[in-house]
C-alpha cells in the first residue's frame, strides 16, 4: 500500500496541486489551490483513492460496523464512487450516499441521492477531497444525522491543517486524512 500512497501522491501533484494566490470555499486565503476531482476523475487516481480509503477503514477497530460511505456533492462524488466499487472488488458491501448541498428542488426534495442502498440507523462514514474547516463535513454529517443515519467517522484525501481537525472533534467525529500538505509534498517527492 505504501508504493500506492506515493503512487497516489505524485498524481495529485501532477494534477490536482497548484500553487497559487486563490480564496477557498471556507473564504480564507490561501497560497495554494487542491483541485482533487482532477485526480478523482482519472481512472488510476479513482482506483487509487478507493484503494487507500478502503485500506483505512478496514484498519479502523470497529471496520465491522461500516454499512456505507457518503459525502457532499460535487467534490466527494467520485470519491463515494470509487471507494464503494474497491470495497465491492474486495468483498464488502459498502454502498454510496451523496449529500446535497441543497435539497432536490423536485420529487423526493431530498438531501439525499442513495437511499434505497440504506436503512435509518445505518453507520457510515463521510469522504471528503479536501479539509479546510470541516464546515462541509460537519454539513454534511448533519444531514446524515438528520435523516437517520449514524457518522462513524470522517475521512479526507488532504487536510490543509487550518482547524477542520479541531472542528470535527469538538463534534465528537474521529477525523483521519491521508495526507496532509507536507506529507503529500515529501510523498510526492517534491
Amino acid at each position: 500500500m505504501n508504493h500506492w500512497r506515493k503512487q497516489l501522491a505524485a498524481l495529485l501533484m501532477a494534477k490536482s496541486y497548484l500553487e497559487k494566490d486563490v480564496v477557498l470555499t471556507s473564504g480564507k486565503r490561501s497560497n495554494y489551490y487542491f483541485d482533487c476531482k482532477q485526480t478523482a476523475l482519472h481512472p488510476e487516481g479513482a482506483f487509487l483513492i478507493g484503494s487507500l480509503f478502503v485500506q483505512m477503514l478496514r484498519d479502523d477497530p470497529d471496520a465491522a460496523s461500516i454499512q456505507g460511505v457518503a459525502g457532499m456533492t460535487l467534490g466527494a462524488d467520485p470519491l463515494v464512487t470509487a471507494t464503494s466499487l474497491v470495497a465491492r472488488a474486495e468483498g464488502l458491501s459498502w454502498p454510496a450516499m451523496i449529500v446535497r448541498k441543497e435539497a432536490k428542488g423536485h420529487g423526493t426534495a431530498s438531501y439525499l441521492e442513495g437511499l434505497a442502498n440504506f436503512q435509518a440507523g445505518d453507520r457510515v462514514v463521510v469522504l471528503e477531497d479536501v479539509a479546510t474547516t470541516g464546515g462541509s463535513a460537519l454539513k454534511a454529517c448533519r444531514r446524515l444525522t438528520d435523516a437517520g443515519f449514524v457518522v462513524h467517522r470522517v475521512c479526507c484525501i488532504l487536510d490543509r491543517e487550518e482547524g477542520a481537525t479541531e472542528a470535527l472533534a469538538a463534534a465528537g467525529l474521529p477525523f483521519t486524512a491521508l495526507y496532509t500538505r507536507s506529507q503529500l509534498l515529501h510523498e510526492a517527492g517534491a
